[in-house]
């Protein structure tokens, strides 16, 4: 385990739990107590964390991980959702696409598609890392929306997100979300990300949900559109039962992507 690693998984132990002593934190990573007191200073001086006497405990109940701390959580699962969205584009289709960590993978992989050839494809996104990402892409045309980046996720958000798409027509919107469920339908963290990602999937044909099988029956802060917005759902395990019943009701098409062994 790398030390970006280990401080990612503390980190995660943290927001799971809410608070942690350290002696929790060794005994799950397998490291020194003076190991953890050290990374949890780290990313107390980070302002990721509180630290507490003999601990660290979350900044508040709604506290929104980082963009890179979020990197390595769900990979497998992430990576075969990527894969299984590209797969759905066609050559010189127009894709919008929403920031975070799973609509990054699916940038890389239309990014590093062969099946797209000559025709390529165009890339609208708010997300600054996938345009910084895919700007070197011969067959990637790639177009960033007006906005105020969000140092959390790269993302621009405001009332230049929605003006600088109004004049735009897009054949399938791709959105990575924080939850889906059938009273909230697709939902996220952000008020703002919210917006801006109503708003992508407002000027597109097609709106593709990709998400992995953890933000499932979960609800977040903000509303990004209903079940019935949506085309497909592609995600990375079975679908509960419950879940699996308000997909069908609306209407929407479910592709499980089986990671890769």
């Amino acid at each position: 385990m790398t030390a970006q690693q280990r401080l990612n998984r503390a980190l995660e132990l943290v927001i799971e739990r809410g608070n942690v002593s350290i002696a929790e934190v060794s005994e799950v990573l397998g490291v020194s107590t003076a190991t953890v007191r050290r990374d949890l200073n780290v990313l107390a001086e980070q302002r990721l964390v509180t630290r507490t006497h003999g601990g660290a405990a979350v900044l508040s109940s709604g506290y929104e991980l980082p963009l890179q701390y979020k990197i390595p959580r769900q990979a497998r699962a992430k990576l075969a959702i990527a894969r299984a969205v590209a797969d759905l584009v066609r050559p010189g289709t127009s894709v919008g696409l929403n920031g975070g960590t799973t609509t990054t993978e699916v940038a890389r992989a239309l990014g590093s598609s062969d099946r797209l050839g000559a025709a390529g494809v165009t890339i609208v996104t708010n997300a600054l890392n996938i345009a910084y990402e895919l700007s070197v892409r011969e067959h990637v045309k790639i177009v960033v929306t007006g906005g105020v980046p969000r140092a959390q996720s790269y993302e621009l958000v405001g009332p230049l997100v929605a003006s600088s798409l109004a004049d735009f027509s897009l054949d399938v919107a791709v959105l990575g979300v924080d939850g889906l469920t059938g009273r909230f339908g697709a939902t996220t963290i952000h008020e703002g990300e919210a917006e801006a990602s109503r708003r992508i999937a407002s000027v597109a044909g097609r709106v593709v949900v990709a998400a992995d099988a953890t933000k499932l029956g979960r609800a977040t802060f903000a509303r990004i559109c209903s079940l019935e917005r949506l085309d497909v759902l592609v995600t990375d395990g079975p679908v509960p039962e419950d879940a699996a019943a308000d997909l069908a009701a609306a209407g929407v098409e479910v592709v499980v992507a089986a990671p890769a062994p």
